[in-house]
């Protein structure tokens, strides 16, 4: 797509947008404080950012119970890998890059915990065996914390992403049903409502496994 004001340079982005407040840079850290370790630690979501080789990113969701996420120190982290897809595109792009961004999210709290680093995939067996989860993970995603800050909270104030009443806006959208029927990837037979059901079903299976309730 062709663009005539596309921007093109740094020097034209502050033209546009003033240098930040100092304390916006100071916040940053090349470590993790005892108050982020703690967020981080009680955390039950993040969404981890990676690349590939050739450039293309990809951002993953990553959930589990707290402690599927251990703070080893104050600039490692060692992130259990659960159960997935097999697409494995997080780890193919770890091993190809070895970079990681993170925003750790906290459920009813606006501010987030961004953090980034080095990274890399480990089988070590101390490291596999400290996780307290109901199933051992095959792998574990080490990162070395490279810089750490809090991020303000007004994304998540704007869209009033923990406002019931805007969830009730949102109930009856798309969802991942509608969506792969409308990408005809499916038999023609295959409606939305089969596909949640099984989505669903798939889940519940998937969830009990890793809770040790197969």
């Amino acid at each position: 797509m062709s663009d005539p004001h596309r921007i093109d340079s740094i020097t034209r982005l502050r033209e546009i947008y003033p240098e930040p407040h100092r304390l916006v840079v100071a916040k940053e850290r090349p470590e993790l404080d005892e108050a982020t370790q703690r967020f981080i630690t009680r955390g039950r979501f993040f969404a981890l950012g990676t690349y590939r080789a050739d450039g293309s990113a990809d951002v993953s969701p990553r959930g589990g119970e707290p402690g599927f996420v251990r703070v080893l120190d104050s600039t490692h982290l060692a992130i259990a890998d659960l159960g997935g897809n097999n697409r494995i595109d997080s780890l193919r792009n770890i091993v190809e890059t070895g970079r990681v961004g993170m925003l750790f999210v906290a459920p009813g709290q606006s501010e987030t915990v961004r953090v980034n680093g080095e990274a890399w995939i480990t089988t070590d067996p101390e490291v596999l065996d400290g996780f307290t989860l109901a199933r051992r993970p095959k792998t574990a995603i080490m990162v070395r914390v490279t810089a750490t800050f809090i991020h303000c909270a007004k994304a998540f104030k704007r869209s009033g992403m923990w406002d019931p009443n805007v969830w009730a806006e949102m109930a009856g959208g798309p969802d991942a049903a509608d969506i792969l029927v409308c990408q005809a990837i499916l038999p023609d037979t295959v409606t939305a409502d089969m596909v949640r059901a099984d989505l669903e079903q798939s889940y519940d299976q998937a969830l009990a496994w890793e809770a040790g309730r197969d």
